[in-house]
């Protein structure tokens, strides 16, 4: 049967089992992706069907590990790489910035640099410092770099084959708060493609933008707010950078107010480039400034206070009143 109800964490394990049928230069590489299948069991029983030379287990060394990637890369694999969790990834932050994001341009484009790296982020599993962070915008603003975010299972499915698939070098975000969401995947129907935007519920008074973990959180408040007669449209980005600045411009364009969520801190946040761009494309539509919803400018706190950190249904909604009010 082609439609699954699946959760996000099993959905992202069979669109890299997929991968590794499909093609051959297809490889999975990280810290314990291998025997133990990962800490999020993302990639549970992949080497045992697959063995180890196609699913390999790594010493702790992120700069190695994508390094060791991108050498691959350039012998035509197509590696597929996993960092534990989010603030892991620093180590191999030179690697990704001075060596695959410049690559392509390098060479004028006559070399490929077909590797993903996947990164659980996000809070609210209550884990501590280094393992509930936002680091999206610092990819996002590295020219040569592809970076999204599912928001539910079928994106997780679909949107991992089309990162695989890419000739060029996709940090792909996975919202581990959601791991255990289930939702419904097609494995026949691609559901859109890797960069475009979706409205996830239609409205006419304002629109909400999100991306990854925010997305359910914000269909919440559109229906909290909908009890309230207030229609709000909420747009699931899915594609940090590049971003579809056109599916945001036909909302706002119609609902003429906007408010951005995310869990990164607000300052200098990929929230700070949406509301700029759209004040100047939707400048005579507004009729209320762009308001952003997100952490704080503060390193993440233990996880007892994350919840006070992190944006929640009342600081939405309270965005969202902020917003009519004008």
């Amino acid at each position: 049967m082609a439609v699954q109800k699946l959760p996000l964490a099993k959905a992202l394990n069979e669109s890299l089992r997929k991968a590794l049928e499909t093609d051959p230069k297809v490889l999975i590489m990280g810290l314990d992706v291998g025997k133990l299948g990962g800490v999020f069991r993302i990639t549970d029983g992949l080497q045992k069907d697959f063995g180890e030379d196609r699913v390999i287990d790594t010493p702790l060394a992120e700069s190695g590990i994508v390094g060791t990637a991108i050498g691959l890369a350039l012998r035509g694999y197509r590696p597929v790489v996993e960092i534990q969790f989010d603030g892991f990834v620093f180590p191999a932050y030179d690697q990704i910035v001075t060596q695959l994001a410049k690559m392509r341009a390098r060479s004028l484009g006559t070399v490929k640099m077909p590797v993903v790296i996947r990164i659980p982020y996000g809070g609210g599993i209550g884990a501590v410092e280094h393992h509930s962070e936002s680091p999206e915008s610092l990819f996002a603003h590295v020219a040569g770099l592809k970076v999204v975010t599912p928001a539910n299972s079928s994106d997780a499915y679909w949107m991992l084959q089309q990162a695989i698939q890419s000739d060029d070098p996709v940090i792909f975000f996975e919202p581990k708060r959601r791991y255990w969401d289930k939702g419904e995947v097609d494995t026949e129907a691609i559901p859109g493609e890797l960069h475009k935007a979706r409205v996830a519920r239609e409205g006419t008074d304002l629109t909400l933008v999100a991306y990854g973990p925010m997305v359910k959180t914000c269909l919440e408040a559109a229906a909290a707010a909908a009890e309230e007669g207030k229609s709000v449209e909420v747009v699931d980005l899915r594609s940090v950078s590049p971003l579809d600045f056109d599916t945001i411009q036909a909302s706002v364009e119609k609902t003429r107010r906007l408010v951005v969520v995310h869990e990164a801190p607000v300052f200098f946040g990929s929230g700070a480039e949406i509301a700029a761009r759209i004040t100047e494309r939707c400048f005579y539509h507004l009729e209320a400034p762009v308001l952003r919803v997100g952490g704080y400018h503060a390193p993440y706190p233990p996880a007892r206070l994350e919840e006070e950190y992190l944006p929640g249904l009342d600081r939405v909604l309270d965005a969202v009143d902020r917003s009519l009010a004008y």
